[in-house]
């Protein structure tokens, strides 16, 4: 689809970057100390693409619901509608049949399907993400629209591997490959595990240092 100019009709507020709303100005997180990740949190801080649950709260250990993580995939891949046209008014339920037109994340579901994040149209907005689920958008996504080139892996032994998806075996593969998961000390994926905020964090952190790295 050729992409021009957004409709004037579609005004939806979402402009700051956020994983989770609300936002509020830079500041300390004071929850994260003792956080595997912090460093990783406070990166992508820095940068804009998450903030915090309050003025001075993260929450590293609360688990990510799809709203969240769609609007997380939005911020780090710079999706928008900037050059769009739409016959009409685009709303968030002619994508997902369980989202809230007048919702907050309603403008990042738009966007994320509209730019071809493949998501289920059945999702619950506030249902949480599994670590394979998440693995695998992130991943498909990433090679979308990075344009990565497909090459041939050695598949690296994960002790779960019987609890993951078969059809998402081969993105975890590419992404223990490109470094943005680890196995853990059991060499295991843990795939059906609810993902925490923390984690998605890392996750992203690990891709954009990946991706300075190739520049």
């Amino acid at each position: 689809m050729k992409k021009s100019l957004l409709a004037t009709g579609l005004a939806i507020l979402v402009g700051v970057s956020t994983l989770g709303l609300p936002t509020y100005a830079a500041t300390k997180f004071v929850d994260i100390n003792d956080t595997p990740q912090k460093a990783a949190i406070e990166m992508l801080f820095d940068k804009g693409i998450v903030h915090g649950t309050s003025e001075t709260t993260f929450e590293p250990e609360k688990l990510l619901n799809h709203a969240e993580g769609i609007l997380l995939l939005v911020n780090t891949f710079d999706l928008n509608l900037d050059t769009v046209r739409f016959i009409k008014e685009p709303k968030a339920t002619d994508y997902f049949k369980n989202a809230d037109d007048a919702a907050w994340y309603a403008y990042g579901f738009i966007t994320a399907s509209v730019n071809g994040v493949a998501l289920d149209a059945d999702l619950l907005p506030l249902a949480n993400w599994t670590r394979e689920d998440f693995i695998n958008v992130l991943v498909t996504t990433y090679e979308q629209e990075y344009n990565l080139p497909m090459v041939k892996l050695i598949p690296v032994e994960i002790a779960d591997e019987d609890s993951i998806t078969p059809e998402y075996s081969g993105a975890i593969q590419r992404a223990l490959s490109y470094g943005l998961i680890e196995l853990d000390a059991q060499n295991k994926i843990n795939p059906q595990a609810a993902l925490s905020r923390a984690e998605a964090a890392e996750m992203i952190a690990n891709l954009l240092e990946r991706e300075a790295e190739r520049q």
